[in-house]
């Protein structure tokens, strides 16, 4: 046999194993509502290739590749518990299980390491929780597939309701087809159909109601059903609390802002500051994309580090703010063509830092320039430390923090050397740390961190709902503190 052989039969048992994955994983997603990553990378959902992709993708972070062989047994440990709703990374439990040295079988390990979701600890499934989108925009629809895939365990959260403008001839047609393709995200992952007569869509089996409207006060949600929902407004015409005080309506319990809030309107980076959301705040916003990929490193830095100052630079995509061709605009230079043009603008997001790290007191500046790609943006982000330190320690660390740390969901990190913009489309990530470009020098560091702006951003904004709502299910193994 020669060496290809070996290669292609080694392929083989692998997509076997992987293969009989998918079952065990999609019954613990549906009957026990447990949600099975691999180094925070949800597998739920996936194909045999796509679960061999993402153990392959350990290398990137962990230096080594990650084996369907070494993950399987703790997959199967699972099965013998009695789990209750929960995230069980068997990534972290492989890697945890080869450093302990204690001489547990697979089973022992797996049953202590995921004990707060067994037996007297589990927690109770929660009813499902109303969710409606005003605005049925970028941000919108990619929220409409997270809250859809996520609606596979019949807890959680469950769409209810778009509200939007009504559009000339066939509207929801329109806009149901706008969810089905994207020509950035692909396919819709399942099937659409529409209910003309009664004015739903239907994906995945969710009924949701489109609702036709141009003044929030007019809406009552309960005459559909809606009670006690979580309201979120992407059209960011209100920013301010009293303008998105107008979404309290019956029916609705909670609004969430996805662009920057004014005034006294709490900006929540998920990972960063949400557990200083209070039960009763009825009004709160998610900030901007940028803030969300800047602010996670920031802190994870300022922790270790310390920051005396900082500036960011944004090279960001262009959005449907900016004009196609050149035409008049309320802003300077976003009236010139964004596909053709570089832009210079305005950037909130260092501003929006003192909101959400209101403990770091370094001064953060920052500006932006809109380049002509369609997704993903990438802010360098250069520091002022407190202490020096070299290259290579604050890679190691910031390996550790994406791998192992509470802020593991937001912070990614890629060693490849030839990655490129459109290789973090479809990221879930709140920023992904670029290690060949990482510059160090004394007390100096320059970090390259990449981020879907539309889809990475919409994430964090369905965990800062999750949160809201009561339906974020605790991580195991536990993230090192």
């Amino acid at each position: 046999m020669t060496v290809n052989d070996d290669s292609f039969t080694n392929w083989m048992h692998r997509e076997e194993i992987a293969e009989s994955m998918i079952p065990i994983i999609g019954k613990l997603h549906r009957e026990q509502d447990v949600n099975v990553l691999l180094h925070s990378r949800s597998l739920v959902n996936k194909s045999v290739v796509s679960i061999l992709k993402t153990h392959r993708f350990a290398r990137q972070i962990a230096g080594e590749e990650l084996s369907v062989t070494e993950t399987m047994p703790f997959l199967r440990a699972l099965t013998t518990l009695d789990l209750g709703p929960s995230q069980i990374d068997i990534g972290m439990l492989a890697a945890t299980y080869r450093a302990d040295g204690r001489g547990l079988s697979v089973e022992e390990f797996t049953a202590e390491a995921v004990a707060g979701a067994t037996g007297e600890n589990k927690i109770e499934r929660r009813a499902s929780r109303d969710v409606v989108l005003y605005g049925f925009g970028r941000i919108g629809r990619l929220i409409a597939r997270l809250l859809i895939e996520k609606a596979g365990s019949g807890n959680g959260l469950r769409l209810r309701a778009i509200v939007v403008r009504k559009g000339k001839g066939q509207d929801i047609v329109k806009r149901a087809s706008l969810l089905r393709r994207d020509s950035i995200h692909g396919q819709f992952q399942g099937t659409i159909t529409v209910d003309e007569a009664n004015g739903k869509i239907i994906a995945n089996g969710n009924e949701i109601q489109v609702i036709y409207s141009d003044d929030p006060t007019t809406v009552d949600y309960t005459a559909y059903g809606i009670d006690d929902a979580i309201l979120i407004d992407n059209t960011g015409r209100w920013r301010d609390r009293e303008g998105l005080s107008k979404h309290l309506r019956p029916g609705v319990s909670k609004v969430v802002l996805t662009a920057p809030g004014k005034s006294d309107v709490p900006n929540i980076v998920h990972g960063v500051n949400h557990d200083t959301i209070k039960p009763d705040d009825q009004i709160l916003s998610c900030a901007s994309c940028t803030t969300n990929a800047i602010v996670p490193p920031l802190k994870a830095m300022a922790d270790e580090y310390g920051v005396l100052r900082g500036h960011v630079e944004t090279v960001h995509s262009y959005t449907n703010d900016q004009n196609l061709l050149d035409n008049y605009h309320g802003s300077d230079r976003r009236g010139r063509s964004a596909a053709l043009n570089m832009v210079i603008t305005e950037t909130g997001a260092a501003s929006a830092v003192a909101k959400a790290l209101p403990d770091l007191k370094a001064p953060i500046t920052g500006s932006s320039i809109r380049v002509p790609v369609p997704d993903v943006s990438i802010a360098i982000l250069s520091l002022r430390l407190e202490r020096e330190t070299t290259r290579e320690e604050v890679l190691d660390y910031l390996r550790n923090v994406s791998l192992a740390s509470p802020l593991k969901r937001q912070i990614d990190f890629i060693s490849a050397p030839d990655a490129v913009s459109s290789d973090f489309i479809g990221s879930r990530h709140a920023s992904i740390v670029d290690a060949g470009a990482t510059k160090v020098d004394g007390d100096n560091a320059i970090l390259y961190l990449w981020y879907d702006n539309e889809f990475g951003y919409s994430c964090q904004v369905i965990r800062v709902v999750q949160h809201v709502s009561g339906v974020e299910y605790p991580t195991f193994p536990a993230p090192a503190v």
